[in-house]
């Protein structure tokens, strides 16, 4: 099964992996699939329809699209585990099995089987991860993917910050990174960035000033001028400059930029940073304990104002979580104009940890809380980034992932 649909992949193009899948399955007894993807902002799951059709097409009433709140294939989805579906019965057996592609979560596929052994859960387990490995490599230039994932339409800035930055999960057996981003559909001003080059991870997140194309102009060139240096092997003050004079080059001193730029060296724990007119990031410690991580700012990036970057260091600890954040999240204001604050966000983030959410799951819940805050709206951009170290050896993986919770 799993070879054929390899080998079958290689010129298919995404409308037709549903098609290919169910070809693929059927002979080791596999049916009824269907495979559904996450909507831009994870309040959903949308049936990909097969043969080729449009979104909305091949599916029974009510079937293409599903609510991911208080729903079986919902559920799997957020936890990451799979589920059996209502319906299953003597004649055979019906479950919602997880798409995720490394640990970044797509959707849902629903899969009909006629056992219920382990073999049957092994295979089925591996047909939804090389499906969810097709969707991820296929996605990337395919606007049936990109508009079966969006609800409504989307802003020039948006467009340009959804192809600028990086999935919005990473996981290996050292670190955990996940980030969220809103408005999804309005989002101008602010980025989030990560990479890992050998033993380090780097990190960070910039806010523009501004709410409009111009801010998404400015924070595009802040992160293109960002990688281009740290690629280059400079350090992170000489990274901060680079990214100033490419502001002042190209727009004077009429935009500027504040940010954070991190690296952390997972074989150690030292954390690294630099902090550019920003907000402090905030560390989390075993899930009760958490602290400011606060460092003599230099002027922000653009305005040229020649204060002196210091670079400061924090020695984690194993499972600490490093949270970074725009004032969009704590400044969310409600109706009756009560701040949605530093201290809720931060507990918000300890209680869903100690729930055994995985970090994903804790990051939409924590956006969609905020835009409940402000009634759906948000007047600002608002990004969360976060890191979680898992330790020193990338060789226990598996134990460490179930701790950071990639597993449900």
């Amino acid at each position: 099964m799993l070879a054929g649909l390899l080998s079958a992949s290689h010129l298919l193009p995404l409308e037709l992996v549903p098609d290919a899948v169910a070809e693929h399955a059927a002979p080791v007894g596999f049916t009824d699939i269907r495979i559904y993807l996450a909507d831009l902002q994870q309040y959903v799951l949308r049936l990909l329809p097969p043969g080729g059709q449009e979104a909305g097409a091949g599916a029974a009433d009510g079937e293409a699209e599903l609510r991911i709140e208080g729903t079986v294939p919902g559920r799997a989805f957020q936890h990451g585990q799979p589920l059996p579906a209502a319906g299953a019965g003597p004649e055979g057996y019906r479950w919602w099995v997880p798409l995720v592609d490394g640990t970044e979560r797509l959707g849902a596929m629903h899969v009909a089987t006629a056992g219920d052994d382990q073999r049957t859960h092994d295979d089925m387990k591996q047909l939804a991860t090389l499906t969810a490995l097709l969707l991820a490599g296929k996605s990337g230039h395919n606007d049936t993917h990109a508009r079966l994932v969006r609800t409504r339409p989307m802003g020039v800035a948006a467009e340009m910050q959804w192809q600028l930055m990086p999935p919005l999960t990473y996981a290996d057996g050292r670190v955990v990174i996940g980030a969220a981003l809103e408005p999804a559909y309005e989002v101008s001003g602010d980025a989030f960035d990560y990479a890992t080059a050998g033993p380090v991870a780097h990190l960070a997140v910039f806010d523009a000033m501004g709410h409009d194309t111009a801010a998404g102009l400015t924070v595009n060139l802040a992160v293109a001028a960002c990688r281009n240096h740290r690629r280059q092997g400079a350090d992170l003050a000489e990274t901060g400059e680079a990214v100033e004079r490419t502001l002042v080059e190209q727009f004077g001193h009429s935009r500027y930029v504040t940010g954070i730029l991190a690296e952390l060296d997972t074989r150690t724990g030292e954390f690294t940073w630099i902090n550019r007119g920003h907000h402090p990031p905030v560390v989390i410690r075993g899930g009760r304990w958490s602290t400011l991580l606060r460092c003599p700012p230099a002027h922000p990036l653009g305005t040229g104002l020649g204060l002196r970057t210091t670079l400061c260091r924090e020695q984690l600890e194993p499972g600490d979580r490093v949270v970074f954040y725009t004032d969009g999240i704590t400044e969310a204001r409600s109706p009756g104009d009560r701040e949605f604050g530093l201290s809720r966000f931060v507990d918000f983030i300890v209680r869903h940890h100690s729930d055994g959410l995985p970090v994903p799951e804790t990051l939409r819940r924590l956006v969609h809380s905020v835009l409940d805050h402000h009634g759906g709206r948000l007047q600002d951009d608002a990004t969360v980034l976060l890191c979680q170290w898992l330790g020193p050896s990338a060789e226990d993986f598996a134990p460490a992932a179930e701790r950071a919770g990639l597993h449900g």
